[in-house]
């Protein structure tokens, strides 16, 4: 988060914008700061491009049965108008994006980076297409530049060194969490199967705001 003061507290996450389950987990995670009233608690989402770490881009089709396991399971609430026909070619220029608004102040970012996810997601908006991105800078009042490209790049380069597995991977002040919500597995015919981890919410809550 250079150039702007860092929160605190403040609950960090490396995830890519195009990660399904990161955006359950963050739409779970700002729900229960609002029951809880820590408002002061603020979420710093860090890029973690998965093409860059798998060397191509996301598959739709694989990205849409994840959504189809999330909604049949644990978020029946959630992805009312995912379409895989208007999955991004790439997730950077949103990152990016979403750099910028961290470069404005802590709250734009999580604010930008929780929008691009919902405008993914819940609306079906190519969050690659520059007017997709040129209305949410538009919105939150902020301009993505090389800078913001180069933060992409800085983040994965500081997750590799922390050991980011995956996205979401979360960090507190003495722990990290990789995606701690979520029980995913495959059953023996290969079919995705999701459940919530009830235990390990309760835990990442109690350390993310106690």
């Amino acid at each position: 988060m250079d150039g702007i003061s860092r929160p605190d507290p403040v609950l960090e996450v490396f995830a890519d914008v195009c990660c399904p389950f990161t955006h359950v987990g963050l739409r779970r995670l700002a729900d229960h700061r609002r029951r809880v009233g820590r408002s002061d608690v603020v979420l710093w989402v860090r890029a973690w491009p998965l093409e860059t770490v798998n060397g191509a881009p996301l598959d739709p089709e694989m990205i849409a049965e994840e959504v189809d396991a999330l909604r049949a399971s644990v978020a029946p609430d959630l992805f009312g108008s995912f379409d895989p026909s208007m999955f991004p070619s790439t997730s950077i220029p949103a990152m990016a994006l979403a750099a910028a608004g961290y470069r404005r102040d802590a709250r734009t970012g999580e604010a930008v980076s929780l929008e691009l996810r919902d405008l993914l997601f819940e609306h079906a908006r190519d969050i690659s297409d520059p007017a997709v991105l040129a209305d949410v800078e538009r919105r939150f009042m902020v301009r993505s530049d090389p800078r913001d490209v180069e933060s992409v790049r800085t983040d994965h380069a500081d997750g590799r060194e922390r050991g980011v597995t995956g996205s979401p991977h979360f960090f507190t002040t003495h722990d990290s969490f990789f995606c701690p919500t979520l029980d995913i597995t495959r059953d023996d015919d290969g079919h995705l199967k999701i459940a919530q981890d009830e235990a390990g919410f309760d835990r990442f809550m109690a350390v993310c705001f106690t």
